[in-house]
């Protein structure tokens, strides 16, 4: 594995650009979030999908969850009601995962039963970057142990995982709670869990 520590504030867009590479190649990489460190890869690499699935242990029964760059972005790859829209307006960037009607472009495999997908768009210029850069989603899944214990430590992460990915971008350590999910492919909003994100608006 690459490990590259980077500045919280100014973080060293060379290394960033060496993350880019790894999953134009189709690698998997290491990348912080405004919540918890990511697993990642593009949502287009069948063959860096099944590692990630591999390194995970879940098989095709969880929800991977991919970040968009923005709400543009997120029109592709989902399909966004008006209310949809509007919540997302208000709520973006940020520790959000937002799960929506899933569009065609979007790999089956990222599919839940009811064909829907788990995206966000975290606050963070590092996550961002990446994907604006790839031109393409990147999977964002949480550093978890296969019997799913949440790592937030980066030098644990990068014993853990070292020689099952390709690239970690370190920033220190974040806020280790997980994004708050947001159902919004049905009719009202349903809150599937309570994390960093305030979903207090949702009760109203």
């Amino acid at each position: 594995m690459e490990y590259y520590e980077l500045h919280p504030d100014t973080p060293q867009l060379r290394y960033v650009n060496k993350a880019v590479r790894v999953l134009k190649e189709g690698g998997i990489i290491i990348y912080p979030t405004d919540t918890v460190y990511g697993i990642g890869c593009d949502i287009f690499n069948k063959e860096a999908l099944e590692r990630i699935f591999t390194i995970k242990n879940d098989g095709i029964t969880k929800l991977f969850s991919f970040v968009c760059s923005d709400l543009k972005d997120i029109a592709k790859y989902a399909k966004v009601s008006d209310y949809a829209y509007r919540t997302m307006k208000h709520l973006l960037p940020g520790p959000y995962t937002f799960i929506l009607p899933a569009a065609k472009q979007v790999p089956k495999k990222l599919w839940t039963k009811r064909k829907t997908v788990g995206i966000r768009v975290p606050n963070h210029p590092i996550a961002l970057k990446l994907v604006a850069e790839l031109g393409n989603p990147i999977i964002s899944t949480s550093t978890t142990t296969r019997k799913g214990t949440l790592i937030i430590d980066p030098v644990e992460i990068k014993s853990i995982f070292e020689n099952q990915v390709d690239l970690m971008l370190s920033q220190g350590g974040l806020s280790g709670k997980l994004s708050s999910i947001v159902d919004l492919s049905g009719e009202s909003p349903e809150i599937i869990r309570e994390g960093a994100g305030d979903v207090s608006r949702f009760y109203k």
